[in-house]
């Protein structure tokens, strides 16, 4: 009987069109997916799109549309990024649908049912970009340091509070249970930190006259839950919660983050799913910014990079390992088109694709047949050194690391060839003795490279068990 594991990204506002930073995180999150199926699990991967809240009303205002047809316009594009990164999500959650709307009231009433809603008066300083309140210490230079670009905004209003305050012990002994419970160990620190100095409860309601964009309270038809209230809820309204007795066959799951997810994911959430009675996530993964040029991605710049013009130019798979090659699956990491470039011609053109064509054309030239061996219990790999060191990398979540497990062994094979320089060889035995070896390399390695790049894996795998290997297209033109 196969596991059950369950995956989820953050859900995108759609008040922008999608760029470079998510594209990391849903191709990390899918490799996730990809490497527990290749391992026999049965996987629930779910993105989608966060579409409530005053940033996205105000863009919508702006734009003069009516708020639902300005979400679906832009929520088409986030879903656009299944075909053009080659992605296996099999759930795209919308907070619009009325599924998740009925959930998110659902979840309310266990809230309140529990003592952890009431009303009061708020007055706080608030960043639209973050949809956060913001207090004097996280303030740089009286600006928000992640939207400063944006005047911070005053509501004084009376609304709802979740009693946040109420579950700092119970978070603080979540995380001392759990040295895993977020990754990497650097910002569970950060986020025990943040909870020992005390919780302050949140508003988790706008009045809806002033912010009319989102779900309404029930029972009070004048406010509407916050966002990030309303959003968080999606985690398990995607798996069939409340209705669905299904939905515990999945959750707990795991949640992947950028850095500026940190308190909602990993304290904010969970401590919401205490007061319902629900089980904590499973783990929390953050991976950090990507910059361009070592400046922070910005439409004022006009720095933002287009997922989908990269693909169109240089390929899927190209994009996809850059995106885990060359940036830290933890810390920020930088883009620029020439580092892209660089990446692309050494690592892709005249490592893996030159060496793929090599040794294919030089077994079709000798007319060799070769026998490659399957071993039974991991995934047919018949390199047990390789095979450890990779998955040690994946299970600690280091796929830049794995992937350079995995282009050692290609360079090796390299070294090889220059050394023995079978073209030269003249007996036809003797070649097969170089190249099967090297050919079984390669078969080893692609089977391990389908997570990152599951179309050059799919194809190299195909050429490599064939019968007679034959040279086949350019896997990566020069550039």
């Amino acid at each position: 009987m196969s596991n059950k594991f369950y995956i989820t990204t953050t859900l995108p506002y759609v008040n922008a069109e999608p760029h470079l930073g998510f594209a990391l995180e849903i191709v990390q999150a899918d490799v996730i997916a990809r490497w527990h199926r290749l391992q026999g699990d049965e996987v629930f991967f779910n993105t989608g799109t966060d579409e409530h809240g005053l940033k996205i009303y105000r863009k919508a205002i702006e734009e003069k549309k009516d708020p639902q047809k300005y979400c679906d316009e832009y929520a088409a594009k986030f879903d656009d990024l299944k075909n053009a990164l080659n992605l296996s999500y099999n759930f795209f959650i919308r907070t619009t649908c009325d599924f998740h709307e009925e959930a998110a009231m659902v979840f309310w009433m266990r809230c309140v049912k529990n003592g952890d809603i009431y009303k009061k008066n708020y007055k706080i300083k608030y960043c639209v970009g973050c949809e956060l309140e913001k207090t004097e210490s996280e303030l740089v230079n009286g600006k928000c340091p992640i939207h400063p670009n944006l005047e911070l905004e005053l509501i004084d209003e009376k609304n709802y509070f979740f009693r946040f305050s109420k579950y700092q012990n119970q978070l603080l002994e979540l995380y001392e249970k759990n040295p895993k419970f977020v990754v990497p160990e650097h910002r569970l620190l950060e986020i025990k930190n943040f909870v020992k100095h005390g919780l302050e409860d949140f508003s988790i309601s706008r009045l809806k006259e002033k912010m009319p964009w989102g779900v309404v309270v029930p029972g009070d038809e004048k406010h509407v839950m916050y966002v990030w209230f309303d959003a968080l809820v999606n985690y398990i309204s995607a798996i069939g919660w409340p209705d669905d007795p299904k939905w515990k066959d999945w959750w707990p799951g795991v949640q992947i983050a950028g850095k500026d997810n940190l308190r909602q994911q990993s304290a904010m959430w969970q401590a919401m799913l205490m007061s319902a009675r629900i089980l904590s996530s499973k783990q929390i993964l953050i991976h950090g910014f990507i910059t361009v040029g070592n400046e922070k991605m910005s439409k004022s710049l006009g720095n933002v990079v287009n997922p989908f013009a990269l693909v169109a130019k240089y390929g899927t798979d190209a994009l996809r390992y850059y995106l885990l090659a060359k940036i830290s699956p933890f810390e920020d990491g930088d883009y620029t088109e020439e580092k892209f470039k660089e990446s692309y011609n050494s690592d892709l053109c005249n490592g893996l694709g030159n060496l793929v064509a090599r040794v294919s054309n030089l077994i079709e030239k000798n007319n060799i047949l070769l026998s490659f061996r399957r071993k039974s219990g991991s995934h047919g790999i018949t390199d047990d050194s390789l095979f450890k060191s990779f998955i040690e990398k994946m299970e600690n979540y280091k796929f830049n690391e794995a992937l350079e497990v995995l282009w050692s062994k290609l360079r090796s094979c390299d070294e090889t060839i220059t050394k023995t320089e079978p073209w030269k060889i003249k007996d036809a035995g003797e070649v097969k003795r170089v190249l099967q070896p090297i050919a079984q390399d390669i078969l080893n390695v692609a089977v391990l490279l389908q997570p990152f790049m599951p179309s050059t894996a799919e194809k190299i795998i195909a050429q490599f068990s064939a019968e007679k290997i034959k040279k086949s297209e350019i896997l990566f033109p020069r550039i």
